[in-house]
């Protein structure tokens, strides 16, 4: 399963899309909190320089680790505990956050959630309550703990602050690498991708990808709104939210005029090509983007570079053994 949609909390639906001075306030707020992930020159030929952005190196294993920060530590009104909904990356986030913070975590996941994934959201030292049922199911869960002990729920990107934590990586790539023309970022709630949009300001254009079996984004810019689809693939415990946020299709529609859509084997064979060429072991979600990449860097001038953001490396460990 995956990042689904729990309700918002009515301090989140009030507050509105977040803006750049929110997420540059947010990477002053996160400075020393969260790793400044390195760069590495991964052009593999002809065409643009490609350059990974390696978010797999970040705290927790993605870049979660941003936006449920940002969202905790702008707790104004001091939750006894902090409650997320999870299939996987989000949870770990959130529980690396409170464990750092000193606060209770308390994170519901679905139970066909990945194994290796729950594992890294205990040993965390979150709380995991293990729920039958779809991940809709473990998120109406989660929303009534929020609301039975007053706990702060983190919901995984339709929240201004979590996107704005998000964009902090945006912030990063800009003051690290002179020059980027385009970067690619994987979506599926599209917390991720709206925060780089914020966060880049039109300063260089995004090349938005999804996986085909997860075409969350094309579809809610094809219907002119959010709208659920069927999801599934090597890729849906990462990007396989059934519904795109509503502040990232209000961030993201304006200036995205196209999906690029990646196939499940071109997923899995830029997996293995990362592994190969510079022994990164990376989620499909960014096997996702480096597919998409490398067929985008083939067609462009060696003056263009392609910042690649490598976003998560929570993989099951057995993968790489098979490799």
């Amino acid at each position: 399963m995956t990042e689904g949609r729990p309700a918002r909390p009515s301090v989140v639906e009030s507050l509105g899309a977040p803006t750049r001075v929110d997420v540059v306030a947010a990477s002053q707020r996160l400075e020393h909190r969260i790793r400044r992930t390195p760069l590495l020159d991964a052009t593999t030929g002809d065409g643009a320089r490609l350059v990974l952005k390696l978010e797999c190196f970040q705290v927790s294993g993605s870049f979660k680790i941003r936006g449920a920060t940002n969202r905790i530590l702008l707790d104004e009104r001091r939750h006894a505990g902090v409650v997320a909904a999870s299939g996987g990356n989000h949870g770990a986030a959130v529980a690396h956050a409170c464990r750092d913070l000193g606060l209770k975590a308390d994170v519901f996941v679905p139970a066909s959630s990945p194994h290796h994934k729950l594992r890294r959201i205990t040993d965390a030292g979150a709380e995991l309550h293990v729920v039958d049922g779809p991940f809709t199911e473990a998120a109406a869960r989660c929303t009534e703990f929020a609301a039975e002990y007053g706990a702060l729920l983190v919901h995984p990107f339709d929240d201004p602050a979590v996107i704005a934590g998000q964009g902090t990586l945006g912030v990063e790539i800009l003051d690290q690498c002179a020059g980027v023309t385009k970067i690619v970022v994987a979506v599926g709630g599209g917390g991720l991708a709206a925060g780089l949009a914020v966060a880049v300001d039109g300063k260089t254009e995004l090349l938005v990808v999804e996986p085909e079996a997860c075409p969350t984004l094309s579809a809610a810019l094809e219907a002119g709104r959010p709208v659920l689809v069927e999801v599934g693939g090597v890729a849906a415990d990462s990007l396989g939210a059934p519904l795109l946020g509503d502040l990232a299709f209000d961030i993201l529609a304006p200036t995205v005029s196209s999906v690029i859509a990646v196939s499940e084997k071109d997923i899995v064979a830029a997996q293995q090509s990362l592994w190969d060429a510079f022994r990164l072991a990376v989620e499909p979600a960014a096997g996702c983007c480096w597919a998409a990449a490398q067929c985008a860097a083939a067609s462009m001038s060696p003056e263009d570079i392609i910042v690649v953001v490598v976003c998560g490396a929570n993989l099951d460990p057995q993968t790489v053994v098979e490799w």
